[in-house]
C-alpha cells in the first residue's frame, strides 16, 4: 500500500506522484503480463509443434518467440534509463541517476534558451493580448465589485498587520527628519511677498481689526484695570481711571478707523512690514536662522510629535472604516475607477498598446536580468536530489508512457518474427 505524504522534501511523494506511482504499476504489470503470455505461446506452440500439431505452430511459436525477444530488449532498454537491470552494473545502464546533474544543467540551458529568449517572451505577451482582456474584464461591473473587495480585503489586512508603534515611529522620524532637511523660510518668503502684492492678506487684516473692535468693546474694564495697575502708586485714582478711559476710548478709535478705512496709515504700515519681513526671511541670513531655530524647536515639542504620531491612527480609523463599508465614498470610487480603467481599455487601443509594451518591457527586463537564477533553479534543485530521487521522479512522470514501447515491441516482436518465420518457409519450401 502506497503512502502519500505532503512536498516537505524531494524525496517524497506527493497526491499526485502517488496516483502517478499507481498508473506506473498497471503499465508494468500490463506490460510484463504480455511478457509471460507470449512465453507461455511460445512453450505451448513449441510443445505442439514437437508433437507434430501441424505448420500453424511454428508461426505461432516463431512469433511468440520474436515476441519475447522485443519484450525483453525493450524491458531492457527501458529500465537501462533508470536503475541497472538485474542489479548488474552493465556500461551504458543507469543513465538518468548517472547523468542527473548534466540533464538538470541541460534542462536549464534549454528552458533558458528556448522559453526565457526576449524575442519568445514578447511574442507570446503580444499574442496574449493582455490589456485587452484585462480591459473587457475589468469593463464588466461584477468583475469591477470583486476587484474593489479583494482591494478592500488586502487593505485591511495589511493594515492590521502593521503594527501601529512601529508606524508612528517611522512617520514621525520621517517628517521630522524631512522638516529639518528643508529649509522653509524661503518658501514663506516667496508666499509672504507674493500674498501681499495681491492684497490676500487684506481679509485677514480685516478680520483681525473686526475681533480687536469686539474684543475692546466687551473688555473695557480689562483695559481700564491693566492701565491702572500700571500706573505709579502716588498718583490718585481718579486720575487713573481718566488716564485709563482716555487710553482705552485712544485705542477704540484706533482700530475702529483701522477696521473701517482700508487706506488707514496702519495698515500701509503693516504692507511695507510684511514686505520687508518677506524679503528678509528669503534674502537675510539672520532672519533664516532664526526662523529654522523655530521651526526646530516647533517640531521637537511633544505636542507636535503626538499630533505627528497621532495622525497615523486617525487615518487608519478612516481607511479601515471606508474599506469596511460597501458604500463609503471611497468603496465607490475604487468601484468607479477601477471601472472606468476598464472601459478605457476596452475601447482606447493607444492605451492598450502602451501596457502591453510596459508589461512587455518589464517582463524582458525580469526575465533578462534573472534568467541565470530562473535557470539555477531547475539545475540547483534537480542537484539537490540524491540520484535514486532523481530517476524515482522521472520515472514516475514519463515511465507509465515508456511501458508502452514494452507493449509495442512485443506486438511488433511478434509481427517481425511470423514475418520472418513465414519467409523463411516459403524460400525453404
Amino acid at each position: 500500500m502506497t503512502t502519500t505524504r505532503s512536498p516537505a522534501g524531494p524525496g517524497l511523494l506527493t497526491e499526485a506522484d502517488a496516483e502517478k506511482l499507481r498508473g506506473l504499476r498497471r503499465m508494468k504489470a500490463l506490460a510484463t503480463g504480455l511478457l509471460v503470455a507470449v512465453a507461455v505461446v511460445y512453450a505451448l506452440a513449441t510443445w505442439a509443434e514437437h508433437r507434430g500439431a501441424g505448420a500453424w505452430a511454428g508461426y505461432v511459436a516463431a512469433a511468440a518467440e520474436a515476441g519475447m525477444v522485443g519484450a525483453l530488449a525493450d524491458w531492457f532498454a527501458v529500465s537501462a534509463l533508470f536503475r541497472h537491470p538485474l542489479g548488474l552494473p552493465i556500461p551504458h545502464t543507469a543513465i538518468i541517476p548517472a547523468k542527473k546533474d548534466q540533464l538538470g544543467q541541460s534542462l536549464g540551458d534549454f528552458v533558458g534558451e528556448n522559453f526565457l529568449a526576449e524575442d519568445v517572451v514578447r511574442d507570446k505577451l503580444r499574442s496574449v493580448g493582455l490589456a485587452r482582456r484585462l480591459g473587457a474584464w475589468l469593463s464588466r461591473p461584477e468583475n469591477a465589485d470583486r476587484v474593489t473587495a479583494e482591494l478592500a480585503t488586502a487593505v485591511r489586512g495589511g493594515l492590521r498587520v502593521l503594527r501601529d508603534n512601529d508606524v508612528q515611529a517611522v512617520l514621525a522620524e520621517t517628517i521630522t527628519r524631512k522638516a529639518e532637511a528643508q529649509e522653509i523660510s524661503p518658501g514663506v518668503g516667496r508666499l509672504l511677498e507674493r500674498t501681499v502684492e495681491e492684497d490676500g492678506h487684506r481679509r485677514f487684516v480685516d478680520l483681525v481689526c473686526a475681533q480687536a473692535h469686539d474684543w475692546l468693546v466687551k473688555h473695557r474694564d480689562t483695559v481700564l484695570s491693566a492701565v491702572e495697575g500700571g500706573a505709579p502708586g502716588w498718583t490718585p485714582r481718579f486720575v487713573d481711571r481718566r488716564v485709563g478711559d482716555r487710553v482705552y476710548r485712544e485705542l477704540l478709535r484706533f482700530v475702529t478707523e483701522m477696521r473701517d478705512s482700508p487706506e488707514h496709515p496702519a495698515r500701509g504700515a503693516l504692507d511695507r512690514f510684511l514686505t520687508d519681513f518677506a524679503h528678509k526671511l528669503q534674502h537675510d541670513e539672520e532672519t533664516r536662522a532664526r526662523v529654522e531655530r523655530l521651526k526646530s524647536d516647533f517640531v521637537a515639542r511633544p505636542e507636535v510629535q503626538e499630533l505627528i504620531a497621532s495622525a497615523w491612527g486617525n487615518l487608519r480609523a478612516m481607511i479601515l472604516t471606508a474599506a469596511e463599508d460597501e458604500r463609503s465614498a471611497l468603496r465607490r470610487r475604487a468601484h468607479a475607477a477601477i471601472l472606468g480603467i476598464g472601459t478605457r481599455l476596452a475601447s482606447d487601443e493607444v492605451l492598450r498598446a502602451k501596457l502591453d509594451g510596459w508589461v512587455a518591457d518589464a517582463t524582458v527586463h525580469v526575465v533578462s536580468g534573472y534568467r541565470a537564477e530562473i535557470t539555477s533553479l531547475i539545475s540547483d534543485t534537480v542537484a539537490s536530489w540524491d540520484a535514486r530521487t532523481t530517476s524515482r521522479k522521472i520515472e514516475l512522470h514519463i515511465g507509465r508512457d515508456l511501458q508502452f514501447i514494452r507493449l509495442n515491441g512485443t506486438i511488433i516482436g511478434s509481427l517481425a518474427g511470423l514475418a520472418i518465420h513465414a519467409v523463411t518457409t516459403a524460400a525453404g519450401g
